[in-house]
């Protein structure tokens, strides 16, 4: 649907470059590294027609429970009706967090004419309401383990969501995004509970109702990423994935695999999305600091097969990916189809089906080591000492203790996060998304001092279908 592709190479962690015939695609992967999209651009449109389709679902099953729910027992019909309430809640965190200014739909029975736009915070408010409104009525569960509600909606996924929220609310609150001015979120009063707090205290009390959930780090980093990660005590809420049940596919890791690759494991690669520049230097790659975190989640140097076997090219020489020679447009290079490290983060299962893409890992969406970092983040902009969950996620990778500051969290969220899909909103709220691309390329012809790509823009063909609505600020 999109939605993980515009958090994740929409930043700086990864892009899909040209390479050579490939991969241009009309400048859609291009497009999106540069931040240079429009209106008429089909990832940001495809997001927003998947989350209303589930919000247009989730309407149609409330309504269908209300109809029924002389069939139900009360607890069943008030603990049904929240979880739908609680999804459709967090496709509009989705739609916030992307669009900024959306319509609000909670019903089946709305006309076109009838809608219109809220403002940022408004929506940000709604979502808030619908989380805590239904989060007495969600099942609380001590982990992600399998059972009755793995993969739905309990009462630690709406904690996790609310933290997030949270975290954000700077962001989310700012009605002008293209200012350059944002709320405090210090000195906002959010009703939390029938308490008074600000953001980051907001965030830390919802990080401790997690916590007193019982989810844990795991020992290993690895353990969340197995092909039976169901077992995992860190992962809060997935994408459950079984070959025999269902047809979840994971694209994403394949996608990023080079062809004789992905055929020494008997699948299909695609040989496209890779890790940045920007990524070695933070991991520090090929140093004596290289962070420990980097081999599990990526593919670098010489690849190897199920039986640690060299894998070959196709002039018979070991095959080798290059980190450092990845650029955006790769025609002509020597290393057109080798640039960039790859996508390693799930272990291979070796009985996926469907050219590797039906795969019994299951896809992790949030985890508790996440929250750690939210709310280490959160007590250090709140003038508190947020060192201990900073420390205890480094210690388990293992990695060198540090000192805490904003930037070692931000650079922490990506060694810790990596392909997971966070890296977009996290240089938003740190304010470095407009400025990411005065590197290594030339994007000097990109104006992009006034925000206005931190959300996108509402497509093109949504407006011409309803009038009533109108372009968000720096698109045309």
């Amino acid at each position: 649907c999109g939605i993980y592709d515009l958090q994740t190479l929409c930043s700086d962690e990864a892009m899909v470059p040209i390479r050579g015939t490939d991969w241009y695609d009309g400048g859609t992967w291009v497009d999106l590294y540069r931040h240079s999209w429009d209106k008429g651009h089909e990832m940001p449109k495809n997001a927003w027609l998947y989350l209303y389709k589930v919000i247009t679902l989730s309407n149609r099953s409330i309504e269908l429970l209300d109809n029924y729910k002389n069939l139900l027992t009360p607890d069943e019909f008030t603990s049904y009706t929240s979880e739908v309430r609680a999804l459709r809640a967090i496709c509009y965190w989705y739609l916030l967090d992307l669009f900024g200014r959306v319509p609000i739909i909670t019903s089946t029975d709305v006309s076109r004419n009838q809608l219109t736009q809220s403002d940022r915070s408004k929506v940000f408010k709604f979502v808030v309401n619908e989380l805590q409104a239904t989060c007495d009525n969600l099942m609380v569960v001590s982990s992600a383990k399998p059972g009755d509600y793995y993969g739905r909606v309990t009462r630690p996924v709406v904690f996790f969501v609310l933290a997030k929220l949270m975290l954000n609310a700077e962001v989310y609150m700012d009605d002008d995004w293209t200012d350059g001015v944002r709320p405090d979120g210090s000195k906002m009063q959010l009703d939390i509970e029938g308490q008074t707090m600000n953001a980051w205290e907001a965030t830390i009390h919802y990080c401790d109702l997690l916590e007193l959930c019982g989810f844990t780090l795991e020992d290993s980093y690895t353990n969340n990423f197995l092909v039976h990660n169901e077992n995992s005590n860190e992962n809060i809420w997935t994408i459950f994935m079984d070959k025999d049940l269902y047809y979840n596919i994971q694209d994403c890791f394949f996608r990023s695999w080079h062809y004789r690759h992905a055929d020494a494991y008997g699948f299909t690669g695609e040989n496209g999305a890779c890790a940045t520049r920007r990524v070695l230097e933070i991991f520090k790659y090929d140093t004596d600091e290289e962070d420990t975190r980097f081999f599990p989640n990526y593919w670098a140097g010489v690849v190897y097969d199920y039986n640690d076997e060299v894998v070959y090219d196709r002039t018979g020489n070991p095959f080798i990916y290059h980190p450092w020679e990845v650029d955006l447009d790769l025609s002509g290079s020597p290393y057109v189809e080798t640039a960039g490290a790859r996508m390693k983060k799930y272990e291979v299962d070796k009985n996926a089906t469907k050219n590797g893409r039906l795969m019994d890992n299951d896809i992790v969406l949030f985890r508790y080591a996440d929250v750690l970092l939210m709310r280490a983040e959160a007590k250090l902009r709140n003038g508190m000492d947020g060192q201990a969950d900073y420390d205890a996620v480094r210690s388990r990778a293992p990695m060198p203790t540090k000192e805490i500051s904003l930037q070692n969290l931000l650079d922490e969220r990506l060694l810790e996060l990596c392909w997971e899909g966070w890296r977009r909103q996290d240089l938003i709220r740190f304010n470095q998304y407009e400025s990411l691309f005065m590197g290594n390329e030339d994007y000097s012809k990109i104006d992009e001092s006034d925000g206005h790509t931190t959300v996108f823009p509402i497509p093109g063909d949504i407006i011409t279908l309803n009038p009533n609505l109108t372009q968000n600020k720096g698109y045309p």
